[in-house]
């Protein structure tokens, strides 16, 4: 049997996971699978891969979390996904890069700290009334928040805190995102899988299922799916797997929101096929990725 240790938190907490309907997948492509606290104490020479399943604590501990991605690197396991991927995609500046070659995403601003700015012209750059202010670092919707112009008092000293000596991002807030909801397409080795809508609960923004969203499986338009299509490929190295984010804008397009390539959930249980199609993705990926360590 293959080993693989799929990286969670120790304590998952009130966290919803359905990581655990891809093990039988694996395990009939002749893969073991072993749950490992990224924080452990671990020689990860005992495996063979190590995918970075749900370590969804590590923003608060970002340098030791890399640290085990280098440990992890430097071992005979392979990556899963590759390490450059996730030094690109851990601050969201990534969108930068993406806008920058002709993607479409939510209109942004960047930040390197909260004393150095005016909030009011967060909107008058955007020209909105209503904006989401978020860390570049960040996960769950932790530390974001939707500002109204004017910006309270309190809310400014609330914000001076969270902020202090950290880079963040500014958007306008997308209405869609209350009356329609956001999109998640879900990518294997560079091929579409399955996708979403999550829908927040009333007088909310955030999406996350923990936060009291609906989510449902959906046919993505075709015109989202192309964009999904073009953003996947242009992707270098190309992502085991891979989740993208978006939203409709006020001319009806399609912005992205996040691109997730370090430990997205990928609700697997929404699709039939989809625990079985990461596992060949993921199979397929370390059989090339041994072939290659035998030729050298």
């Amino acid at each position: 049997m293959k080993r693989v240790a799929y990286l969670t938190m120790e304590d998952m907490g009130d966290f919803v996971t359905d990581f655990h309907l891809s093990i039988e997948p694996m395990a009939a492509l002749g893969w073991q699978v072993e749950t490992v606290p990224w924080r452990s104490s671990v020689d990860w020479d005992k495996f063979d891969a190590v995918y970075i399943c749900t370590p969804w604590d590590y923003p608060d501990y970002l340098p030791q979390f890399l640290d085990v991605l280098v440990s992890i690197e430097s071992s005979q396991a392979l990556l899963i996904n590759d390490l450059s991927l996730v030094h690109w995609t851990m601050e969201k500046t990534y969108l930068r890069d993406i806008e920058l070659r002709g993607g479409a995403i939510v209109p942004s601003t960047w930040y390197e700290d909260f004393e150095s700015v005016n909030p009011a012209g967060f909107f008058a750059e955007h020209e909105t009334r209503k904006v989401v202010i978020k860390p570049t670092v960040g996960a769950n919707a932790k530390d974001t928040f939707v500002l109204a112009d004017p910006v309270d008092d309190d809310v400014l000293q609330m914000l001076r805190q969270v902020y202090s000596g950290r880079a963040f991002f500014v958007q306008p807030f997308i209405e869609a995102i209350q009356s329609e909801g956001e999109y998640s397409l879900f990518f294997f080795n560079g091929e579409y899988s399955h996708a979403i809508l999550k829908t927040p609960k009333n007088g909310d923004f955030r999406v996350q299922e923990e936060h009291g969203a609906d989510i449902k499986a959906v046919q993505p338009p075709k015109a989202l799916l192309d964009s999904a299509h073009e953003l996947f490929a242009s992707i270098e190295p190309l992502p085991t797997y891979g989740r993208g984010d978006w939203v409709r804008g006020p001319d009806g397009s399609y912005l992205l929101m996040e691109l997730e390539l370090i430990e997205p959930s990928l609700y697997l249980r929404t699709d039939s096929g989809a625990a079985a199609r990461f596992a060949r993705a993921f199979d397929e990926r370390f059989e090339k990725f041994a072939s290659k360590r035998a030729l050298c």
